[in-house]
């Protein structure tokens, strides 16, 4: 049975459409991906020439069973990835928020969006198709389907990299006030870091996990400086940020590292302080609302009802 025999030119027309686009559109930035590539890939085979080890392992990879897959999947985060380096740059630095630092990252997170943009989109199509038909509405609700579908990997993303943010902030006091004790008794700031993440990677292991990382990084021969300025980027929490600045100065000028580190410790607290008296004086607006909406109305009823009842029956007696 033929579905399209009980569909006019009308209801096809603007189906036909959405697809000449979508393909129109797909196939310009695939051909703009493609030539970028193999323009890179020109440049750098005359830039420096391949070894013979370099070239068995290409071959070696091209000839893989998933090869194909993996060039595919790649090209299509390509084309989905943004062209500008600042707009790569930010996702990729999201994903270091959240907790992603791979190298491969930025690549997967736009692989997934557009597999969650399909799994949207075609149940919606479908759905659509055989319930109304082809029809203006029923496009128009996939369409949308599928750009809930494309947002949801970003609206996911923000939520882990919120969390892992807030656990930083409420961790970090506690982190700080341990490295001062650590730094005043005698400690170097490495043996400090690694104090502290040894003694707090039980019940703050976000913080301790970065500590660690910065740890390692100094352990392997990076300048002090690159990986405290890294530690304050990759966490995105602006105390971390501020104690990164606080030290790389310190370390700069020659100064007492446990001093900087008590000075930061005290106008963190008094920043907490602020901020939690701030959410008290909040408290009494924000609870408007809910006595207005939900505890007001119960308290009339219980009030005046009583009354309304008796006024009532004093009414129908009188008369």
């Amino acid at each position: 049975m033929n579905l399209f025999a009980f569909l006019s030119s009308e209801e096809l027309m603007p189906l036909g459409v959405f697809v000449a686009i979508m393909v129109g559109v797909f196939g310009l930035l695939t051909a703009i991906s493609g030539r970028n590539s193999q323009a890179e890939e020109r440049l750098d085979r005359i830039g420096r020439p391949k070894s013979l080890v370099e070239i068995e392992m290409s071959q070696g990879e091209s000839r893989g069973r998933f090869a194909g897959l993996k060039a595919a999947v790649s090209n299509l985060a390509g084309v989905m990835d943004g062209g500008n380096e600042l707009e790569r740059s930010s996702v990729r630095l999201k994903l270091a928020n959240a907790g992603f630092r791979s190298e491969n990252a930025t690549t997967v997170y736009q692989g997934i969006r557009v597999v969650s943009l399909v799994v949207f989109l075609l149940p919606a199509f479908l759905f659509f198709i055989i319930k109304d038909g082809f029809t203006r509405e029923s496009i128009q609700y996939t369409i949308i389907l599928g750009g809930v579908g494309f947002y949801v990997p970003p609206i996911f993303l923000w939520h882990l990299r919120t969390t892992r943010q807030k656990e930083i902030f409420l961790t970090l006091p506690d982190a700080l006030d341990l490295l001062v004790v650590c730094v005043e008794s005698g400690l170097g700031l490495d043996a400090a870091m690694r104090k502290v993440t040894d003694e707090m990677k039980g019940h703050a292991k976000v913080i301790c996990e970065e500590l660690a990382l910065a740890n390692l990084q100094l352990q392997m021969g990076r300048p002090r400086r690159e990986v405290l300025h890294d530690l304050g980027v990759r966490t995105g929490v602006d105390d971390v940020r501020s104690l990164a600045a606080i030290l790389i100065q310190a370390d700069r000028f020659g100064s007492s590292i446990a001093q900087a580190l008590r000075v930061q410790s005290d106008s963190m607290r008094v920043r907490r302080r602020q901020l939690a008296e701030e959410k008290a004086a909040k408290t009494a607006v924000q609870l408007i609302f809910p006595l207005v909406l939900f505890i007001f109305p119960a308290i009339f009823v219980v009030l005046v009802g009583p009354a309304a009842i008796q006024i009532q029956k004093g009414l129908l007696s009188a008369k």
